[in-house]
């Protein structure tokens, strides 16, 4: 029987599916900085195994997620494995009767990501989603301009993540199909079309540029997207891309508002970059001041505010992300795939929504 999270100050007993670059390298490394234990890792990969000995020397690594859910003292499970078994994966978990986050995507697409959604919702089950970018000072510098009006009415936004990576790497991101759960669409695109969203408003129509030059299933790509409130966003991922572009990019009637690029990026833009407390520049011609400071931005908030939830009365309603905010933004690429086979822009229905 599963049991039901402590309200003590605790750590919370968590089970993590999955040790690879989500598992190690974003979800467990916050665990404890936010209260939580991993005290169960389920792989069945020998160098996964050993890694999990030496970063989680308390924790017992099972084979499977079926061996997980025998332990009887876990009050949350994380699913971060590959893409495609997402949902079966989170469907064994709920029926399981155990709250659960899910890294992103959701699902392969929206329809079984809303499925996934209701079932949570008939047995009465937490469920969240792994959005860790939106605890970043980007998005919050970006949001404190957007609240703020620092720089007018917002006309267009540009967001991009570009790499340059023209060898394609032996792993499943890369050599699966999208039909697998491959390709920048379902990885990196979940981060920047949730990241438009939360500033933006939902996406009404979208046109899309897909390309796959070195992986399996695409790995250059482009999303022009018309949001609720009139926005227009330009939405780049890319990992073949040898002169990435800036970070972010908001163009409004009394300026512009630019984030410089990652940390591996070239220096064509590092005046841009972030400096001090503050984030990003307003740039006005030739003028420019520093963009907002912005308070300490955290990933562990996510876990923080997942904690917080299991021990309040509706643990759902205080979710740190709503799990069908995950829906609208796979409807998204859903139509994003339709948009380019067809070469046209693709009104983006969300299931579960009442139409306009």
């Amino acid at each position: 029987m599963p049991l039901t999270p402590s309200r003590s100050s605790a750590p919370l007993r968590v089970g993590l599916v999955g040790y690879g670059t989500a598992g190690r390298g974003f979800h467990a490394p916050l665990f404890p900085r936010a209260g939580l234990a991993a005290v169960a890792v389920a792989t069945a990969n020998p160098t996964r195994v050993a890694e999990v000995h030496e970063d989680l020397p308390e924790a017992e690594v099972v084979p499977d997620l079926d061996a997980l859910l025998e332990r009887t003292d876990l009050e949350l499970v994380v699913i971060a494995s590959a893409t495609a078994v997402h949902v079966e994966q989170a469907e064994q978990v709920i029926e399981a009767g155990l709250p659960l986050v899910v890294d992103k995507p959701l699902a392969i697409d929206a329809d079984a990501a809303l499925r996934l959604v209701d079932l949570a919702a008939q047995k009465g089950v937490p469920l969240t989603v792994f959005q860790n970018r939106r605890y970043d000072p980007e998005q919050r510098g970006l949001a404190a301009v957007v609240e703020q009006g620092s720089i007018g009415e917002i006309w267009r936004a540009e967001y991009r993540w570009d790499r340059w990576r023209p060898v394609r790497r032996d792993r499943w991101r890369e050599t699966a199909s999208p039909e697998e759960g491959g390709g920048l669409l379902l990885d990196l695109h979940t981060h920047l079309i949730d990241q438009a969203v939360l500033l933006h408003g939902e996406v009404e129509s979208v046109y899309a540029e897909l390309a796959s030059r070195v992986a399996v299933a695409e790995d250059d790509t482009f999303l022009a997207c018309r949001h609720t409130s009139g926005v227009v966003s330009h939405l780049f991922a890319s990992a073949v891309n040898g002169a990435p572009g800036p970070r972010a990019r908001l163009a409004g009637s009394r300026g512009a508002y630019v984030i410089g690029k990652q940390v591996d990026d070239v220096s064509a833009f590092t005046e841009f970059a972030n400096h001090g407390d503050a984030v990003g520049w307003i740039v006005r011609g030739d003028e420019r001041e520093p963009g907002p400071v912005v308070a300490e931005a955290d990933e562990a908030d996510f876990y923080r505010g997942v904690a917080a939830a299991l021990r309040s009365d509706d643990p759902q309603a205080g979710m740190p992300v709503d799990p069908r905010d995950a829906v609208h933004v796979l409807a998204v690429i859903d139509a994003a795939r339709t948009s380019a086979h067809g070469n046209r822009v693709v009104e983006v229905v969300t299931p579960g929504e009442s139409p306009n």
